[in-house]
């Protein structure tokens, strides 16, 4: 009888759980996405690479609603079974309140262990792959580096500007300054190029110029011009200035506690100085103090279940405990990003929810053992 009484409870919230995890991760990704399309608009990276990367990001929407669903789906969980009088049902079979609090309690690490997993081996491994295929990426549609009376310096050490632009797709009054790296077929220092017109070529990886000059600064500091009446450059595998190397939230876990705890200088993103120390502190709170929080939230909202339908202060105990754990929730969000300043304040985060959890459960025991049923 408590074993099925267990999975019915159980079921009730995977589904709350799963539907509001779903439904949130589509709206906030499908917002994300749209500000991802600048490595199509702004960047020209072909849609592959933009379709690829949006995908890989998904595991971070993941992590980042994990907690707030489990909150939405405990409470709507709780309140449903209130509502259809099912509480009723189970507390006269006999089954005693803390028995139900120590199955959400477990619910809650499993929620905890699988977030835990995502946000220190999943959700880094998945970011670092989405940013190497932007750096592995090659410039796919070259002609979004030409746009009507803008300076447009995507691309590293090469910056373009198009005075016109005709509905034919003609360009008139092109400037092109290189640096010396981006455009190899011209082999100088630096250089710039003029030209009157110019159009791009069918397959729309050449760029082709007419009546103009390049003006070369050669090594040893003298500047050539060489006039022309039709030249072509080729942009083919011509990169973007896109972010390609990783942040620190795509650095897996083991390269962040070998930091900090070795700090050895020639791992990515460990700088030895105050601010980058700090930055890594608080990203291994993020990875392994966050997920600490949700069986805190899970007791919280256990307190529903000393509510009786009779009190009047029934209606508005779940926006109570609700509201509760969601400034919880909050404020953990908040105060990691304090929690590198020194170990001290790393201790107080984690000992927050360590110190909470057998706080709060030791109130619901006292609350359910004088709790009169009658």
């Amino acid at each position: 009888m408590k074993n099925t009484i267990y999975k019915y409870i159980f079921y009730e919230y995977l589904r709350y759980f799963l539907v509001s995890l779903c439904a949130l991760s589509v709206i906030v990704w499908t917002i994300q996405s749209v500000n991802f399309l600048d490595l199509v608009t702004e960047d020209g990276h072909a849609f592959r690479t933009f379709f690829l990367f949006s995908i890989l990001t998904l595991s971070k929407v993941l992590t980042k609603l994990v907690p707030f669903c489990f909150l939405v789906a405990l409470v709507l969980t709780i309140t449903k079974l209130e509502k259809d009088n099912e509480i009723i049902a189970i507390w006269t079979s006999g089954l005693n309140k803390i028995y139900i609090v120590n199955l959400i309690f477990r619910i809650s690490l499993i929620i905890m262990f699988f977030q835990l997993i995502f946000t220190s081996v999943i959700n880094p491994t998945l970011l670092n792959l989405s940013r190497s295929i932007i750096k592995n990426s090659e410039l796919q549609f070259v002609p979004s580096l030409l746009k009507e009376k803008q300076f447009n310096d995507t691309v590293e050490g090469l910056t373009i500007f198009v005075d016109d632009k005709s509905p034919d797709q003609q360009y008139y009054n092109i400037f092109i300054r290189d640096e010396g790296s981006a455009l190899s077929k011209i082999g100088a220092e630096s250089s710039t190029i003029f030209a009157k017109s110019g159009r791009m070529s069918e397959d729309e990886k050449n760029l082709i110029l007419y009546n103009g000059n390049i003006q070369k600064l050669n090594a040893d500091g003298d500047v050539s011009v060489v006039k022309f009446e039709k030249t072509v450059l080729n942009l083919e595998g011509i990169s973007t200035k896109s972010i390609s190397e990783p942040k620190i939230q795509e650095t897996s876990t083991l390269s962040i506690l070998n930091c900090i705890t070795t700090r050895d200088t020639s791992a990515h993103n460990c700088q030895q100085n105050k601010k980058s120390l700090m930055d890594i502190k608080i990203e291994f709170n993020k990875r392994f103090g966050m997920p600490l929080y949700i069986p805190v939230i899970s007791l919280i909202c256990s307190f529903l279940l000393a509510s009786r339908r009779d009190q009047k202060i029934y209606v508005y105990n779940t926006y109570i405990y609700g509201a509760i754990s969601f400034v919880l929730l909050a404020l953990a969000e908040i105060i990691v990003r304090y929690s590198g300043i020194s170990w001290t304040h790393t201790g107080i985060y984690y000992l927050l929810p360590l110190i909470s959890i057998p706080l709060f459960y030791f109130f619901l025991i006292r609350k359910f053992k004088y709790e009169n049923m009658s």
